[in-house]
């Protein structure tokens, strides 16, 4: 059951992907991202209303959002902060890159995640995993070679260099959601960290944003938009759900989900018609492939 749910939750991430890139299609970035937070706001809003004021309907199942103290909001707080980071450069990204470039790199960030885990935590990589960091570094450098096929050079386009650091910053995500999983509740650092985003973001759309939208790109709401928020968050809840099941493996749910990149890599390619294909077939073949021996490693 949880093997089939991680399979789910890759298709849904994949088509987050794909509504992310419809909707900043000729919009405005950081509207598009508060709108959609605020659309997920509403959809967990409801969850921790139940758990506050009427604990009994929803204590004991997944869906129980337990207090937490003062320190632990603060630490949602700086969860906040580092998503939102990697959101930024990665929408920037993904309005001025094609998406079967973008998302590929994107699709390596649990590389990098290792990486980081090797540095800062001095985990060490065994055969397998090595392996796996190798190709993927390999394919990830294969993507900058076919960028500048495309007239994207890597020392004078900074919307490649945002997926770069949209990619660390989201690695330094998953490190700091190992710190966090393995000491609080899953469905407390979804509910109240997707709210301290919704007010992050607020600030940053009404100080940085409105006081220049008229010299900028125009906001248009699109539903596609809403999409973003209703896949993520099922997507979300589909993946913590699976690693709540007995018998579920997070090493073998991880790498499963981050295979939804096939999803816009086919939208771009049959949809989008983007350019060099097949080469970028091959460096994504090479990606999913350093997945498989990381997954293998981890076992």
């Amino acid at each position: 059951m949880w093997l089939f749910l991680a399979f789910i939750s890759a298709v849904l991430l994949g088509s987050y992907e794909v509504f992310k890139k419809v909707s900043l299609e000729d919009n405005a970035v950081i509207p598009v991202i508060f709108v959609s937070i605020l659309v997920s706001c509403i959809f967990l809003a409801p969850f921790l209303i139940i758990s506050e004021f009427f604990p009994a309907m929803l204590q004991g199942s997944i869906f129980f959002v337990p207090r937490v103290d003062f320190h632990t909001h603060l630490l949602f707080v700086l969860k906040a902060v580092i998503v939102l980071t990697s959101w930024l450069f990665a929408y920037f990204a993904l309005k001025h890159l094609p998406i079967s470039l973008a998302s590929p790199i994107k699709a390596t960030q649990p590389v990098w995640t290792v990486v980081g885990a090797m540095l800062i935590f001095g985990e060490k990589l065994n055969g397998f995993q090595a392996a796996g960091v190798g190709l993927t570094l390999v394919s990830f450098f294969m993507f900058s070679v076919v960028g500048k096929k495309e007239g994207i050079s890597l020392k004078t386009n900074k919307w490649f260099w945002f997926i770069i650091l949209a990619t660390l910053t989201g690695a330094l995500s998953g490190l700091y959601d190992k710190y966090l999983m393995n000491r609080y509740d899953t469905m407390s650092v979804q509910v109240y960290y997707t709210f301290y985003q919704a007010i992050i973001m607020g600030i940053i759309t009404l100080f940085l944003w409105s006081p220049t939208r008229k010299k900028t790109t125009p906001f248009k709401f699109k539903w596609a938009i809403v999409f973003i928020s209703v896949f993520l968050v099922i997507s979300d809840f589909i993946y913590f759900y699976a690693l709540s099941l007995p018998g579920s493996m997070i090493s073998v749910v991880s790498t499963i989900r981050r295979s939804g990149v096939i999803v816009p890599f086919f939208y771009g390619a049959f949809i989008m018609r983007d350019k060099n294909i097949k080469l970028k077939v091959v460096d994504l073949l090479g990606v999913l492939v350093g997945m498989l021996l990381l997954y293998f490693g981890s076992k």
